[in-house]
């Protein structure tokens, strides 16, 4: 005879019959499946105490509950309970009930109970994951990617791991890095976290230039805007929609059964985890277990592509984000100038805009969002008792990381909504957190060999026109962090480069790839709406849709550049030139260096003289790029085609 143990279910409908709407009726079913003595069984204490009116909120001590071979109506029905029960306690958990830690431990705890059940089915039908993550010169973000991954895996223990690793799961390391000592780095995490039960492989510059290689030399010539044409011994920071399409050539390698694998790819400074507001800050949980609510779907759908979006520091450039942030770190002065530097910090609690909203954006317009004028409180992460100066310090040793994409004022947070399983029609890629099933790999992020920004929104927009409802969007976010705890002369981000010494940060390469980028994306958005994806784009076509955005997108760019300008002075103004404490106070002159710091690199990127505007500006410079999307567009199908091939 089998037993079935489902202590931990019984112990959460026994601990919230009552508090949680269907969790009553959840126990009837696990009644009628219970084959068992009624002193044995902790069932009849919920029953008791149901019929009392009381709340059973303590659960009996643990102890098996069997259910025997001939007594159950089948294992089937026993594994779907669970499932059942996930949605009550989500909905309870991400309330604003203060009982959060409890329920997740029993929400983690159902679900490796329920991998036991389902290792005990005589097949298992469930997909088997590939992931990757193209990475360069970044260690800490990748160990913090990998953690977050393992803790996942420990956490909810998706397909199992009887042979001490987790046989469901495999992860890919792509590696894209220039510094000898970074990518010795690299392989040391990959090993670390294999002796700890992932299947981490890597997947070095060597490897990718011979898999390459394997290519027919025509079929690799096609290939080459999607794939790289970069020499053997300069084959690094290809960039990451490169690194990302070489990572497909690996997927095929790797593949076992295509009609059971799904393809995760990943971004180096994702976490599988999301963030939640709590009184004493941003709390990181690893409350959602992907790969299970992954493969539901698409067992249960016909989607092809699959993206999740992003939670944390926004995933856009700080050149869309000046404007606001400016607005932002005015409103904290202010504010500041009316307290006291020894007086108790006032700024604790303060709750960012949900995921969604892209208040960080600055023209968060152009993307259907409401442009609200809005300013939002700095959060202060220290801890203890402070006054406003210790807190002055802190908030100015973090503001260079906004020129890395970190927003100190607009978070975006995790929120729970319709729930997981809800799908809704998908107009972007979200390059760090997407999955598609084998027939899914024909569709890519193109260009490339651009560099420009918006890669995802824009293949996004060509993949929905092509696949239309078979490209579709869902609730589970990745934590996206900017940063890590290494700081920045530790990190690498690609246009974005730091004189440490100065302070100085050069965000031009970035902020003109932002430009064309969005000039990229607005365009083909616009295309796709008159001409059919499938077939080749006409030149006269593309280069009427492109000078139409082109002038559309200057008069944005000159507005948001005229208000960053003014808005800098003003800051300057509020901090150096109107005598307040923090003026006054010795212990405050590093701070201040850094704000000053941080205004000079504002100004050194954002204003009259900043390389980038004038590359905008330049209408030469804006010709040459206008080609190079042209051309691009004009190739699109022919490389897709040829793309295609490869399946």
């Amino acid at each position: 005879m089998t037993d079935f143990v489902t202590t931990h279910l019984v112990e959460c409908i026994s601990r919230y019959p009552s508090v949680i709407p269907g969790m009553a009726d959840l126990g009837k079913q696990l009644q009628g499946l219970l084959k068992c003595s009624a002193s044995g069984s902790p069932l009849p204490l919920w029953e008791r105490a149901r019929e009392r009116g009381e709340s059973c909120t303590e659960p009996p001590s643990p102890q098996p509950s069997p259910i025997k071979g001939e007594g159950a109506k089948s294992l089937d029905t026993l594994i779907d309970l669970y499932e059942q029960c996930y949605p009550l306690l989500e909905k309870a958990m991400w309330s604003t009930e203060p009982d959060f830690a409890p329920l997740l431990a029993c929400y983690q705890a159902l679900f490796r109970e329920q991998e036991a059940l389902i290792q005990q089915r005589p097949t298992d039908d469930r997909h088997h994951f590939i992931l990757s993550i193209p990475v360069a010169d970044r260690p800490p973000h990748l160990r913090a990617c990998l953690e977050s991954i393992y803790q996942v895996c420990t956490l909810f223990n998706y397909g199992g791991n009887a042979s001490g690793a987790w046989d469901k799961i495999r992860i890919i390391v792509a590696e894209d890095s220039r510094d000898e000592n970074n990518i010795c780095r690299h392989i040391d995490l990959v090993e670390e976290y294999r002796q700890k039960g992932l299947q981490v492989f890597y997947f070095g510059l060597a490897e990718q230039y011979e898999l390459l290689q394997s290519l027919p030399q025509r079929q690799r010539e096609q290939l080459g805007n999607l794939l790289t044409t970069q020499p053997k011994e300069k084959f690094y920071l290809k960039g990451q929609a490169a690194n990302r399409n070489l990572s497909y050539l690996k997927f095929l390698q790797l593949t076992e059964d295509k009609n059971r694998t799904l393809y995760y790819l990943v971004d180096s400074d994702q976490h599988f985890c999301v963030n939640r507001q709590t009184e004493s800050g941003e709390e990181m949980v690893a409350a959602l277990n992907y790969f299970h609510a992954i493969d539901k779907i698409f067992r249960t759908s016909d989607t092809l592509m699959l993206t999740g979006k992003m939670v944390g520091d926004p995933p856009v450039s700080p050149s869309v984000m000046a404007g606001n942030f400016l607005d932002d770190v005015t409103a904290f002065f202010t504010r500041l100038a009316t307290l006291t530097g020894d007086q108790a910090c006032q700024f604790h609690g303060a709750q960012g805009p949900l995921a969604g909203d892209a208040a960080y954006h600055d023209m968060a317009g152009l993307f259907g969002f409401e442009n609200r004028p809005a300013t939002f409180s700095y959060p202060c992460r220290l801890e203890g008792e402070h006054g406003h100066g210790a807190c002055l310090m802190d908030f100015a040793r973090r503001l260079n990381a906004f020129f890395f994409g970190e927003h100190l004022f607009r978070k975006t947070w995790f929120s729970y909504g319709s729930g997981f399983a809800e799908l809704s029609p998908a107009r972007t890629i979200y390059p760090g957190n997407y999955i598609v099933n084998y027939s899914g790999l024909k569709y890519i992020i193109p260009f490339g060999h651009l560099r420009l920004r918006m890669s995802g929104p824009t293949a996004g927009r060509l993949i929905a026109a092509e696949i239309k409802e078979h490209f579709a969007s869902f609730n589970m976010p990745n934590l996206h962090r900017r940063t890590t705890e290494a700081g920045l002369d530790d990190d690498f981000r690609p246009g974005v480069e730091l004189d440490g010494a100065q302070q100085s940060v050069d965000l031009s390469n970035e902020f003109e790839r932002q430009f064309f980028g969005d000039l990229m994306l607005f365009s083909t958005e616009e295309l796709v709406k008159q001409a059919d994806v499938n077939q080749p784009f006409a030149q006269d076509v593309i280069e009427t849709v492109i000078a139409r955005k082109e002038a559309e997108l200057l008069a944005l760019y000159q507005q948001k550049h005229e208000a960053i300008v003014g808005k800098n002075k003003q800051l300057h103004d509020l901090v150096f030139n109107a005598g307040h404490w923090w003026l006054r106070s010795p212990e405050l002159a590093i701070a201040l260096r850094q704000v000053q710091a941080f205004i000079d690199n504002i100004d050194r990127n954002f204003g009259e003289h900043a390389l980038a505007w004038r590359q905008i500006q330049s209408a030469e410079h804006r010709a040459q790029r206008k080609r190079q999307i042209v051309e691009a567009l004009i190739n699109y199908r022919a490389e897709q085609d040829a793309w295609d091939r490869l399946f």
